[in-house]
């Protein structure tokens, strides 16, 4: 089974996800992943060992492609399930973050098209079950999927593909001038180490939102309290940083609602996501995006946001 190559309108506020699931003994647990991620669904490859990758649920590598080589992690072992064994074992070769990687997961579903309001936000309780793993709940017949976060997965078992930032140095940072960010994205992980390694920088305060339509009304109300005071809302809020994948409304609509509207079009918009590819840029541009960077580049972001935002128009007098 290979990937559709669907490509949905952008702005639209609605993903395609492939649904599979996981048997253990007595239940079938049902998840998800965005098919822009998906490569192939294949069958079970035999396995090389490797020894570098101590994770127990890393179960090794295979040749994928021409030989290339592409590392295999049982989805079961890392969310701490007992898979039950089976001769039809399905392997769902992802690629994100120019990342190409391998799951091993008990069976395949269907495809399904969504709108992002039609997936919730999971609660702590699944958040810390999941290692923060799962960053949506279906709800589809009788069942319930989980849309999984392959990118956490990754990150956890090889931390070098977590985002990170190098320090600006101390004579490059304009101490007279920090700028206020909003930032929406539906990972705590992420969410958590954006705002500690920006706001270290000593350049960026940042106010942050776990999904594009939280972020949008932050917005609206900046708006409104800038009307009712006086005070320029180019003084209050300086740039937009945006996950596109988000419960609710993604980062694709909250672009383009910004870009729509006359107050609020001047802010730059950076969408900073692991959908961000040669072959997908053209739906943030679509939508009138200023920059886009594929996570973990917050090095890069960080300074084509202080770039754009030297650009924005000066505060009204």
């Amino acid at each position: 089974m290979s990937q559709t190559n669907i490509l949905l309108e952008s702005g639209t506020n609605e993903l395609e996800i492939v649904e599979f699931y996981l048997d253990e003994p007595g239940y079938r647990g049902h998840y998800g992943v965005n098919v822009a991620k998906v490569v192939e669904i294949i069958r079970m490859q035999p396995v090389t060992a490797m020894p570098q990758m101590r994770h127990p649920s890393v179960l090794g590598a295979f040749s994928h492609r021409g030989g290339k080589i592409v590392p295999l992690v049982s989805l079961a072992r890392y969310l701490n399930k007992e898979q039950k064994e089976s001769d039809d074992l399905k392997i769902i070769v992802t690629e994100f973050n120019s990342i190409v990687t391998g799951f091993v997961v008990s069976g395949v579903n269907r495809i399904h098209r969504l709108n992002w309001h039609s997936v919730e936000e999971p609660g702590k309780f699944l958040q810390d079950i999941s290692r923060s793993s799962i960053t949506g709940v279906v709800r589809l017949e009788e069942r319930v999927v989980f849309i999984l976060d392959m990118e956490n997965v990754v990150a956890d078992l090889d931390p070098s593909l977590a985002i990170h930032f190098n320090k600006i140095p101390d004579d490059q940072v304009h101490r007279d001038k920090v700028y206020t960010i909003l930032h929406a994205d539906d990972s705590g992980n992420v969410r958590h180490l954006v705002k500690r390694l920006l706001e270290d920088s000593g350049q960026f305060q940042v106010i942050q939102t776990v999904s594009g339509e939280e972020a949008w009304n932050v917005l609206l109300k900046l708006k409104a309290n800038a009307q009712n005071s006086g005070v320029p809302l180019q003084n209050t809020i300086h740039a937009v940083i945006s996950d596109i994948e988000m419960p609710q409304m993604d980062g694709l609509t909250l672009c383009r609602r910004i870009k729509e509207d006359s107050d609020l079009k001047f802010l730059p918009v950076a969408l900073f996501s692991s959908l961000i590819t040669h072959s997908l840029e053209h739906k943030g541009r679509s939508v009138g995006a200023d920059a886009q960077f594929a996570k973990p580049d917050l090095q890069r972001l960080s300074a084509r946001l202080l770039e754009l935002i030297g650009k924005t128009p000066p505060p009204a007098a």
